[in-house]
């Protein structure tokens, strides 16, 4: 009996490793329908794939773009999706924590270690405020839609008293990303695309801004600059 028990045992375990090596290669082949496995964070990633998971079309889901806003400088977005009520612009966040802000104030509050710890961060409702006017510039003529802000927390965080957000603004974490999408789809209008060739490849230009060194870089200390 002690023998058998084993070898069902080592099946079991063999079946399992199994299954998790399958899942992840089909992840894998999932995210290269969209971008580089290597491109963006973590959290990013599984982003995408969570979406792909929804149904999202790939050529609709766009990841890592840089929007040139003037020469050298550009607004880094976590991803976009594009829908038939309008454009999704995704904030992806990773913290730890109780996480307390109004949609309004510049800073928000991260508490650690039952309050003996605080540490304030930029407001990421404002953040990607910034970057949907951003894309809202770019994208001027050829998709005058309506844009829907949604920012996702990853990491072991709580969100406790967050309050005062704007009109089409979210705030959820992955599992929420489904409930977020069937909000948006199922309570607006179809949106009227001027030029939906000209969306995809505006997008698809930023997505390959991304890959010069250079734009990363200038981007990169622009940000450190901001936050010092």
């Amino acid at each position: 009996m002690e023998v058998a028990f084993g070898v069902i045992l080592l099946l079991a375990l063999f079946g399992g490793v199994g299954y998790a090596v399958n899942e992840w290669r089909k992840n894998m082949a999932l995210l290269r329908s969209v971008t580089d496995v290597n491109r963006g964070t973590w959290s990013e990633r599984r982003s995408v794939v969570r979406l792909l998971k929804l149904d999202v079309a790939p050529i609709t889901l766009y990841h890592d773009l840089y929007v040139e806003k003037s020469p050298g400088q550009y607004a880094q977005i976590d991803a976009v999706v594009v829908t038939k009520v309008g454009i999704i612009v995704f904030e992806i966040k990773d913290y730890s924590g109780w996480i307390f802000g109004s949609g309004y104030q510049k800073y928000w509050m991260q508490i650690l270690a039952y309050g003996r710890e605080k540490h304030r961060f930029y407001n990421p409702v404002l953040q990607n405020k910034g970057h949907i006017e951003a894309l809202k510039e770019r994208l001027k003529g050829i998709a005058d839609v309506p844009f829907y802000s949604v920012i996702v927390f990853y990491g072991n965080c709580t969100l406790r008293e967050i309050n005062h957000l704007p009109p089409s603004t979210f705030i959820g974490y992955p599992g929420s990303l489904k409930s977020i999408m069937d909000i948006i789809v199922a309570n607006n209008p179809p949106a009227h695309y001027n030029d939906k060739w000209g969306v995809v490849n505006a997008l698809r230009e930023a997505v390959a801004n991304g890959n010069n060194p250079e734009v990363v870089r200038c981007h990169a200390r622009r940000v450190r600059n901001y936050s010092r």
